[in-house]
C-alpha cells in the first residue's frame, strides 16, 4: 500500500512563511464544496456544513484505502472561501456580513464515482441535513498572496490588511478571502491556532 502526503507534496500552498507573504500561482483542483453565510461561531448551518465535508472525506479516504489502487492519504484541511459586498468587514472582524464557501480538497486519484458512493454512504448512515447540499467542483486561484497566521480567528484583522497593503502596493485585489484551517481547534489553545490567509490578485 502506498502512502501519499497531500500536505508535503502541495507544500508551497498549504506551509507559508508567517513572517512575510508569498505569493503563489494555486492551480486547479477539486474540492468538495457547501455555500452558506453568517457568523459561523454562532451558525447551526455552518456546523452542519463542516459535518457533511469532513464525513464524506474519510469515507471516501477509506474507499480509496481498500480499493484495488490502495493508496492511504490523509483528509486535507477544512477550507474557506468568504467574501461580502464591503472588503472592510474582512479588517474589521464582522463575520456577520460575510458569505462562505467550506471545502475540501479531493486528491485525483480519489474518483468521482467513489466520492459520489461517499456521499450515499453518508447519506443512508447518518441524518446530515447539509449533504444534499455537497457539490463536487474543479476550482482554480491563480496567483495569490497568502501567510501564515499564528492566533485565534478573531485576531485575523491586521493579517488580512497586511495583505491587502501588499497587493494594492502592485496589483488589484480579486476574488474571494482564503483561508485554510491547519490546526484542530478542539485540541489546540488559540493562541497556537494556524491559519493559512490567501488571497488571489490580478497583475496590470
Amino acid at each position: 500500500m502506498s502512502k501519499i502526503d497531500l500536505k508535503r507534496e502541495l507544500k508551497h500552498l498549504y506551509k507559508p512563511p508567517a513572517r512575510s507573504v508569498a505569493t503563489v500561482d494555486v492551480p486547479a483542483m477539486r474540492f468538495l464544496m457547501i455555500d452558506g453565510q453568517g457568523d459561523p461561531n454562532n451558525s447551526t448551518e455552518y456546523a452542519e456544513a463542516v459535518e457533511a465535508l469532513f464525513s464524506v472525506s474519510y469515507v471516501t479516504k477509506f474507499s480509496v484505502k481498500r480499493s484495488l489502487s490502495a493508496v492511504d492519504y490523509s483528509v486535507m484541511p477544512l477550507e474557506g472561501l468568504w467574501w461580502s459586498d464591503d472588503w472592510s468587514s474582512f479588517t474589521s472582524g464582522d463575520r456577520s456580513a460575510w458569505k462562505w464557501t467550506m471545502m475540501i480538497m479531493q486528491p485525483d486519484f480519489a474518483s468521482d464515482d467513489a466520492i459520489s458512493e461517499a456521499i450515499d454512504q453518508v447519506r443512508t448512515k447518518k441524518s446530515l441535513k447539509a449533504i444534499d447540499l455537497l457539490r463536487l467542483e474543479s476550482f482554480t486561484e491563480g496567483l495569490c498572496v497568502q501567510t501564515l497566521h499564528i492566533g485565534p480567528f478573531s485576531d485575523e484583522g491586521p493579517t488580512i490588511e497586511r495583505i491587502h497593503t501588499y497587493i494594492e502596493s502592485k496589483a488589484k485585489l480579486r476574488g474571494k478571502h482564503h483561508e485554510i484551517y491547519l490546526s484542530d481547534i478542539r485540541r489546540a489553545a488559540p493562541a497556537k491556532w494556524k491559519t493559512v490567509l490567501r488571497q488571489p490578485m490580478t497583475v496590470g
